[in-house]
């Protein structure tokens, strides 16, 4: 499993975490992907240390004269002592506190480069460059700026645009603290810091040149793990020269010490000074020897302002193999302010460490002096916990710092995505359901024409069955009566009689021929599959008596017609013909049927009794039939002409 620092390390491969939210747009995910994005997001929020600022009074950080333009040349360099593969650089901004918009960085430049170098090659090399496009700003956390392992025995950062500060509004180059980490050690701590020639120095209490570098933030450690711990905090007489003993268990290359300050009051003022609990003078000690024979002096820190006290005292110091460590208050501090009006030994937390570990987590502490407070047993100076939770590594601690930035500006924009696309969804699914209820509408719509449009197809039905009821059969029962009133009249010649006979079976014949012709019309599509030869059948068959001429063009033509309609033609032209015969007394009958691409006319003339310019209504109803229009007329010399218009749009195939 991945320790945190390499998991965190993970995510400043590009340089620094600023870039850390523009990787992925929230408009180039799905749905699923930003609400996926959005709980990640919330669940990485859940592990990361949280912003805690310290209040009080204390060293700020180090910074620039001020300037009247942003343009401006300012720089800050560390040395950093032997060349170390450089890890990591942190910048801390100097954070002032917005009346209206809550706590901001101050000064923090908004275009500069990070240059890094060993020995007397003093030009070195830029490990990262940043403008005002890369949108550092606003931020109160660190910015973490991978080192890509350069060698290095001195760091420097070069401004070329600077911000304003904000009492006075000129352009300054401030920091809270640098960091430079290799591995897990901080090297730029406490190390000699240098400016340019024009550089002057502050006269203001907390913004020394070596407060950049002193390591002191302006954060209070929240981690998001742990249980609190009450700091230790002595209650009674401490005698002279009072000390507290840790056995380590073992003898350890310590090199580091870090001192947790007693937690600052979680009410607002708080009620006492960063420095409470914490002596004037101290001394540490370090030996093999449980009496302390061969002790050596590690340390000896001496806090004469509270300037000089933060949250975390961070003292580095030789190499030196030890298993016993004793830290001795050679002055404490005698404040008249604290309840008791006795002076007060105590630490939140005592970390020693040997190539980068803390050693004394967990071991057991001695006091040279009696303490009986079950509140605050001597075993909290090393359990390793805080007020707020668990103590972490300090690099570790300033990445969660950086990456919680990085992800609480992503999340509005998720969050804000997300929400249009919702109230997008939301507007999508009103226009669906908008479009289903036109569509059930349309679908209503659609079976109420269907079944008009049924009961329509039932009604033609009707009248297309009746007529060809009285086209088809009417003219053979008519046939029939006639040949009967004959027959009746021939009752004396017997070779007539039975030639009617014989014409009467025929017409029965044809007849039930006829009535199943009727009913078939309404089924099959195929039953007249010739029209020319049909009209010819039909004309020889009513008009045997009479001469007739029927005249046809455009074969290829008739041949598109749709089935029904051939039949309606063949029909209505059968009823023009039963209308001659009945009607007209004609002897001679003219037919001509013309089809084109446009459209078919035909046209029946006979030299007979003549119209009065009406249609019959026969023919009328077989030109609704067919969706044609038909007129009436006189013929030359004399007689009745009609003629029947069906235009291509209404008839037919397409070829």
């Amino acid at each position: 499993m991945r320790s945190p620092i390499k998991w965190l390390s993970s995510l400043l491969l590009t340089g620094t975490l600023a870039t850390l939210s523009a990787a992925t747009l929230p408009g180039n995910l799905s749905l699923a992907a930003l609400e996926k994005r959005l709980a990640d997001i919330d669940g990485q929020l859940a592990q990361l240390a949280n912003y805690n600022l310290r209040g009080g009074v204390g060293a700020i950080g180090s910074r620039s004269q001020g300037y009247d333009t942003a343009e401006q040349e300012e720089w800050i360099e560390i040395e950093l002592g032997d060349a170390v593969p450089l890890d990591q650089v942190v910048l801390v901004p100097a954070i002032r506190r917005d009346g209206i918009n809550g706590f901001k960085a101050d000064g923090f430049p908004h275009a500069f480069r990070v240059r890094a170098g060993a020995g007397t090659d003093r030009t070195g090399r830029i490990i990262a460059e940043f403008t005002a496009s890369d949108g550092l700003l606003p931020r109160i956390a660190p910015l973490v700026i991978t080192g890509h392992g350069v060698p290095a025995s001195w760091i420097r950062i070069e401004a070329t645009v600077l911000s304003r500060r904000e009492f006075d509004s000129k352009f300054v180059f401030q920091f809270s603290e640098i960091l430079a980490f290799s591995g897990e050690e901080n090297v730029a701590l406490r190390r000699p810091v240098r400016y340019p020639a024009h550089h002057e120095s502050s006269s203001a209490p907390g913004w020394s040149d070596s407060a950049v570098v002193d390591g002191f933030l302006p954060y209070l450690m929240v981690a998001a793990t742990g249980q609190k711990s009450v700091a230790y905090l002595s209650s009674g007489e401490l005698g002279d020269q009072p000390a507290l003993t840790i056995d380590l268990g073992a003898s350890y290359p310590l090199s580091r010490l870090h001192l947790h300050a007693v937690d600052q009051s979680d009410t607002v003022p708080q009620a006492f000074a960063g420095d409470i609990g914490i002596p004037r003078v101290l001394r540490v000690e370090g030996a093999n020897m449980p009496d302390f024979s061969d002790a050596r002096v590690l340390l000896k820190l001496q806090y004469d302002t509270i300037y000089d006290v933060g949250p975390i005292l961070m003292q580095t110091f030789p190499v030196a193999h030890c298993r016993y460590v004793r830290l001795v208050a050679i002055k404490l501090g005698n404040d008249p302010r604290y309840w008791s009006g006795l002076p007060r030994l105590g630490f939140a937390e005592i970390e020693l460490f040997a190539q980068s570990r803390n050693v004394a987590l967990n071991q057991p502490v001695t006091a040279s002096f009696k303490t009986e407070d079950r509140l605050r047993p001597l075993s909290n100076l090393t359990d390793g916990r805080n007020f707020y939770g668990t103590i972490l590594p300090l690099r570790t601690w300033l990445n969660q710092l950086a990456v919680r930035h990085e992800l609480e500006r992503e999340r509005p924009r998720v969050s804000a995505e997300l929400t249009r696309r919702y109230v997008q969804q939301k507007a999508n699914v009103t226009r669906l359901a908008g479009l289903a209820a036109a569509l059930a509408f349309g679908v209503v719509v659609i079976v109420v024409v269907n079944r008009i449009r049924q009961q329509r197809a039932i009604e033609q039905t009707r009248k297309r069955i009746a007529a060809d009821l009285h086209d088809e059969l009417g003219a053979d029962l008519h046939a029939l009566g006639l040949l009967s009133d004959l027959a009746r009249g021939a009752g004396t010649e017997p070779e007539r009689l039975g030639d009617l006979l014989r014409r009467m079976r025929s017409l029965t014949e044809r007849t039930g021929e006829a009535a199943r012709r009727c009913t078939n019309l309404l089924e099959a599509t195929e039953l007249h599959g010739d029209l020319a030869a049909d009209l010819r059948h039909t004309s020889n068959r009513i008009l045997a008596d009479l001469e007739h001429q029927l005249e046809i063009e455009g074969d290829e033509q008739l041949r598109r017609l749709q089935p029904r309609k051939r039949v309606d033609l063949q029909l209505f032209y059968q009823e023009c013909l039963i209308n001659i015969i009945r009607h007209s007394g004609a002897t001679r009958v003219h037919t001509r049927l013309a089809a084109t691409a446009g459209q078919i006319i035909l046209a029946v003339s006979d030299n007979g009794r003549g119209l009065s310019g009406e249609v019959p209504a026969s023919l009328r109803r077989r030109a609704r039939l067919l969706g044609a229009e038909v007129e009436a007329g006189a013929a030359e010399p004399r007689g009745a002409r009609v003629v029947l218009r069906l235009k291509r749009r209404w008839f037919g195939r397409q070829p």
